[in-house]
């Protein structure tokens, strides 16, 4: 089976013999203060060895020396071998071709020896296992040769062989384990950073779901508050000779109702364009059940006659959730009867109890001959804002003409016990 060659991350190798990542494009890495310290202990390990083979070369004693057929071969030898010292200082460039030019080498050079293992290891983390096994293979014939050349006085030709097997398995083995775990760590470090990625993906998701929700919620905050406005400025034009105490206590409510408005689109505006954050959630209204009774009296100073008939056990225990969606649907009604059916009386009805659910029901009569006065304009989704809010609760929300022919919103929302 083959492997890819392992990506360039010099801080994950394990090990002494430890290298950076080959060149790509003829361009070697930077080298690190690590790098010199790994490339400068390779350096001193083969020349020390080149100094010993070279010495025990040139030993006049048979019997505890390896002796070369010609004298001439010695500084040949050791020649040979400070090349392949001097080389390993490129061998993260160029390790596969540095490789195939010192294989030659070690068919008769002692003191190239230790040095080619160092570039065979090199080989062997950076490049896919079918091309360090060839390597190998290759690295086991030279050593045959050498035995064959060069033989051991103190060891037969086939044990003599099969230390340099060893030696060479035992590389290919190291080699290969560093690169295995080079390749898991590489992965673990890709997994992470993606699943960090993929963290921060779904908290802008969520940020920004919850500053459209927040939107949503102040749009219906800002239809309720104009159309109180138009109401009262409706009253004005059509009562130009209304005392001067009613003039003003509208004026008044029309100028409350204005800030209101101007300060909730502050709000909203703020909420769409901050940049929120975990440490700095987003200030936004965060009405409940108990909040309703202030809707409503606020619709009844608006002129609106409505009529509340509320039958709800531990009301005081109602989910913040669920008292927050009846306030929105009591308001979305409200401000609908205020558009499209003025002076019209409504009533609104709560109903429940822990585990049987809470209903509430917004009712007013169809206007007849159309809406008297200018029509307040409307972007024709509170409904549909609604109708997701009470789907999203676990709820049920009906709304239309009944047999009656009023125009009736009602809807059922969970409540455990």
């Amino acid at each position: 089976m083959t492997s890819a060659a392992v990506p360039e991350h010099p801080w994950l190798l394990p090990g002494a013999l430890g290298v950076d990542p080959v060149a790509r494009a003829g361009r070697g890495p930077r080298r690190t203060t690590r790098d010199w310290v790994v490339d400068s202990l390779c350096f001193l390990l083969s020349l020390v060895w080149v100094l010993l083979a070279t010495a025990d070369a040139a030993s006049p004693d048979p019997e505890f020396a390896t002796p070369l057929p010609h004298d001439w071969m010695v500084p040949v030898d050791a020649l040979l071998g400070l090349v392949c010292c001097a080389l390993l200082w490129v061998r993260r460039r160029w390790p596969l071709g540095l490789a195939v030019a010192t294989l030659p080498l070690t068919v008769f050079s002692m003191a190239a020896a230790i040095p080619s293992l160092i570039v065979f290891f090199t080989v062997v983390v950076h490049r896919r296992t079918a091309v360090a096994l060839w390597m190998t293979a290759a690295g086991l014939v030279t050593n045959f040769a050498f035995c064959y050349l060069r033989p051991d006085p103190h060891l037969p030709y086939w044990i003599a062989t099969a230390w340099g097997v060893v030696i060479s398995l035992s590389v290919l083995a190291w080699g290969m384990f560093v690169r295995a775990r080079r390749q898991l760590v590489v992965s673990l470090r890709e997994r992470a950073e993606r699943a960090e990625a993929e963290q921060q993906l779904r908290v802008a998701q969520a940020r920004h779901l919850e500053r459209t929700r927040i939107a949503r919620e102040m749009h219906d905050v800002l239809a309720h508050r104009i159309s109180l406005l138009s109401l009262h400025a409706g009253a004005l034009e059509f009562r130009p000779d209304a005392p001067a105490e009613e003039v003003a206590r509208a004026a008044g409510v029309i100028r409350g109702s204005a800030h209101a408005a101007l300060q909730d689109l502050r709000e909203v505006i703020g909420v769409l364009r901050a940049e929120a954050t975990a440490e700095e959630a987003p200030e936004r209204p965060q009405p409940t059940l108990g909040d309703l009774p202030a809707l409503i009296e606020e619709s009844r100073s608006a002129g609106v006659r409505i009529g509340v008939r509320e039958v709800v056990a531990a009301a005081e225990e109602v989910p913040a959730g669920v008292g927050r969606s009846v306030y929105r649907i009591v308001q979305e009604g409200l401000t609908n009867a205020r558009k499209h059916a003025a002076g019209a009386t409504v009533t609104v009805d709560l109903a429940g109890a822990p585990g049987d659910g809470l209903t509430v029901e917004v009712r007013n009569r169809w206007p007849v001959g159309g809406v008297a006065g200018p029509e307040i304009p409307g972007a024709g989704t509170g409904l549909v804002g609604i109708a997701e809010r009470v789907s999203l609760a676990g709820g049920r929300l009906e709304y239309g003409r009944d047999d009656s022919g009023d125009f009736r919103l009602a809807a059922w929302l969970p409540w455990p016990a």
